[in-house]
């Protein structure tokens, strides 16, 4: 049995999502909220939606939930074998996780990455997402609109990004030309396209004056699908990897050319554990969000385990 835990991108942070953890990862949820500026638990049950899904605010959270979930069920560490790869901002919750950086240096590399991230955005940028194309006709449709595809994923699911106007008239398109489902996602940046060159050499630094250790588990990285064993030859990729497109439908396939046929999607939400489970329909593919104690997800690592 070879298990994978995923850490999701920013987009479905939720009121409740350190509830499993409220009480344990101490380490990672001090850290959090020292970069957040306030107790992560207590920011996500009373901060507006709009601050919830602010681009600094929803990164910070999101790598916290990833982190303190794994913190709790792994507090040794999970073993050597397990991969951890992450999607978008949960990707530096996957180095986290693998212990290449400190927990608090993890959220000073997030804090970097959304000041740079933000700093090079326009202030109407965003996302959205189509589900029901097939790439190319999306991606001419996305440069018709004056967008960009972010990210591929399985099932003809994309996500693009450009300014607001632009990803609502590329909805509107899409939806003519027959797309089975496409509108706004709640982010306000355009992630993972040209609209963030800007970002990339302020995060490079940031990441070359931060020491870094070899992972303690298989790390698989986004930009192209291989496991980092020297983090500092990966951290050019990882940088670049807020302009350039995510192909994470390619992610899924090599997990399971890699024998992975159990799958923890650390969250928030289940949206990984959906794609995995229609691109990896042999694995066994949970996510934390659909139990209701942190016992319970121990009961079904053990349960499956090799």
């Amino acid at each position: 049995m070879s298990l994978a835990l995923l850490c999701s991108g920013q987009g479905r942070q939720h009121r409740a999502m350190f509830d499993l953890v409220a009480d344990a990862a101490t380490p990672v949820l001090a850290a959090a909220s020292a970069t957040l500026g306030s107790d992560v638990r207590d920011f996500v049950r009373t901060a507006s939606d709009a601050d919830l899904h602010a681009n600094r605010a929803g990164q910070i959270v999101c790598v916290a939930g990833a982190m303190a979930v794994a913190e709790a069920l792994f507090p040794d560490g999970a073993p050597a074998d397990t991969i951890v790869a992450g999607y978008s901002v949960g990707e530096i919750a996957a180095w986290g996780i693998a212990r290449v950086w400190s927990p608090a240096d993890t959220f000073a590399v997030v804090d970097a990455r959304a000041v740079a991230m933000d700093a090079a955005s326009g202030p109407d940028d965003g996302l959205g997402y189509i589900r029901g194309l097939p790439h190319d006709d999306v991606a001419a449709l996305a440069d018709r609109c004056g967008c960009a595809v972010a990210i591929v994923n399985p099932g003809r699911l994309f996500v693009c990004g450009g300014t607001r106007d632009a990803i609502a008239a590329l909805c509107t398109a899409a939806l003519a030309d027959g797309a089975v489902s496409a509108a706004p996602m709640p982010v306000h940046v355009a992630s993972h396209t040209p609209r963030l060159a800007a970002a990339v050499a302020p995060l490079a630094q940031t990441l070359a004056a931060t020491a870094m250790a070899r992972p303690t588990l298989r790390l698989m990285t986004a930009t192209d699908q291989s496991l980092v064993s020297l983090p500092a030859h990966a951290a050019a990729g990882l940088a670049r990897q807020v302009m350039t497109t995510i192909d994470w439908a390619a992610l899924l396939d090599a997990l399971a050319e890699r024998g992975v046929d159990q799958v923890l999607d650390l969250g928030p939400g289940s949206a990984l554990a959906e794609m995995a489970s229609a691109a990896m329909p042999d694995a066994r593919v949970r996510a934390v969000d659909q139990f209701r104690t942190l016992q319970g997800v121990r009961d079904w690592l053990v349960r499956h385990d090799r």
